[in-house]
């Protein structure tokens, strides 16, 4: 499923170091870390009229990200509020708007991997775009991936990481396959998630996702699992495999580009009877209501 241009998005304005400049006119230093070795830190945001969900869980992430790595000088939490408010503003926006929000280790005084050579930063990054969510409800197909997820003594997954090329490399295959994601497991045959989503089945009434091992620890995902408990939908995480993904009576992924969707195809088979079942239209429906009844406002 391949996203679609959206107009609105052809004159943004982009912050980078709290500089706000059209799109067309942004960019890093070449001696930046990211530009360097893909080094920094990232997160996702989605606003919802004018609130976004799920802010403090991301922000801490992001900084905790930060610390795993040792980027020095991160901007605190109001400074990056702040950023993201202006960023919006000059955009005019409120709702059905993602964030990327990136934070580079900074940039260096020579090309090299050593964090000595970086002198000034870190970069901070604030890309809005109106976005919805960005995949259909009828239903995804996944294509189990050749590359495998890190364990934590490789590449710890709880570092969410610029460094992409795993989940890249993984979509290739999907978009080879013709299908919409990839299922990536890890070094010993269990499921972690997808390229860009983690991974729910729902099996005889009860709502399974793979522990976090080789897979970062999701927001979304954590929402769901609160959702569960909440409304008392029997729910467990442990060790996954595909054989219990082919058995499985329904499938969901989550995240915050894309919320809540269905998977009905995985490696050509159906998955429980090939709809959206029951299980994933009830949490999707208690997702939307947790999503209007809370969120921290940033536009007025």
């Amino acid at each position: 499923m391949l996203q679609q241009f959206d107009e609105r998005n052809r004159d943004l304005i982009v912050n980078i170091g709290g500089r706000l400049v059209h799109r067309d006119q942004a960019g890093v230093s070449s001696f930046d870390s990211l530009v360097q070795g893909g080094d920094g830190v990232w997160e996702g945001l989605r606003v919802y009229d004018g609130r976004i969900f799920r802010l403090t869980e991301h922000l801490d992430r992001l900084a905790d990200s930060a610390r795993a790595i040792a980027i020095e000088g991160v901007p605190t939490r109001d400074e990056i509020v702040d950023q993201i408010r202006q960023t919006l503003a000059a955009n005019g926006m409120r709702d059905g708007v993602h964030i990327r929000l990136t934070l580079s280790r900074g940039t260096k005084i020579t090309s090299g991997m050593d964090p000595r050579l970086n002198q000034a930063g870190p970069t901070l990054i604030v890309l809005a775009e109106w976005k919805a969510p960005v995949y259909g409800r009828t239903g995804l197909t996944l294509q189990t991936s050749s590359v495998r997820r890190f364990p934590p003594d490789c590449l710890d997954p709880k570092i969410h990481s610029n460094n992409l090329l795993q989940s890249i490399l993984a979509k290739i295959e999907a978009n080879a396959a013709g299908a919409d994601s990839a299922l990536l497991l890890d070094r010993e045959g269990f499921v972690a998630e997808c390229n860009g989503t983690h991974v729910f089945l729902v099996r005889r009434g009860e709502v399974l996702t793979p522990r976090t091992d080789a897979c970062p620890e999701g927001i979304t995902r954590a929402t769901v699992l609160g959702l569960c408990a909440k409304n008392g939908i029997p729910h467990r995480v442990d060790r996954l495999t595909l054989t219990d993904a082919y058995r499985a009576d329904e499938m969901f992924c989550t995240g915050t580009m894309g919320e809540l969707a269905a998977v009905t195809r995985l490696d050509g088979r159906a998955i429980g009877d090939g709809t959206v079942g029951e299980t994933t239209r009830r949490l999707t429906d208690l997702f939307t209501a947790e999503v209007a009844a809370s969120g921290e406002r940033v536009v007025d």
